[in-house]
């Protein structure tokens, strides 16, 4: 039992956190490259993917371990992009903080997700068995390619309107 929950049932809420938040955060991100802002995607993708960071500390195994610093990092991201959005638009440089944080934040749950395919999918476990094989590294830097690109483009082309009246004033 997981907070009261069986504990598969509660890796299935975990799992289908994290997809969710995924999904959300591609839409929001892709919106920020093209200079749109989606409030609906966004607070989705804010929430679910805050519930899918604290949703992994009680999970086995226990202790300080990889993935939980990689879900404090994500929690310390996530309290930056929400501060930004939600708290301080009015501030000049909330735009930046707020692009970076969503971008970086999103990169971590997909980072998350792709070692845990490389572990739980059979085909791609045969490739990289260890996670240090050639096959993880080029999908991990791969990823991490593509979110820097989408982080530089959303970071030149995002300015929506919350923000832009934020600091006319």
């Amino acid at each position: 039992m997981t907070w009261g929950i069986p504990t598969p049932l509660f890796l299935e809420l975990h799992v289908g956190l994290s997809l969710v938040g995924i999904a959300a955060g591609l839409i929001c991100v892709i919106g920020m490259v093209n200079g749109r802002h989606h409030p609906s995607w966004t607070a989705s993708f804010l929430i679910t993917t805050i519930l899918t960071g604290v949703t992994g500390f009680p999970l086995a195994p226990f202790g300080l371990d990889p993935p939980r610093i990689v879900g404090i990092i994500l929690l310390c991201v996530l309290a930056g992009a929400v501060a930004a959005l939600y708290f301080l638009p009015h501030v000049h440089a909330a735009r930046g903080v707020y692009v970076v944080c969503a971008v970086m934040a999103l990169y971590l749950n997909v980072f998350v997700a792709v070692a845990q395919s490389f572990q739980k999918i059979g085909p791609l476990h045969a490739l990289a068995p260890t996670g240090t094989e050639p096959p993880f590294l080029i999908a991990q830097v791969s990823v991490l390619g593509l979110f820097t690109l989408a982080g530089y483009l959303a970071f030149r082309n995002f300015r929506p309107r919350l923000f832009a009246l934020a600091s006319s004033v």
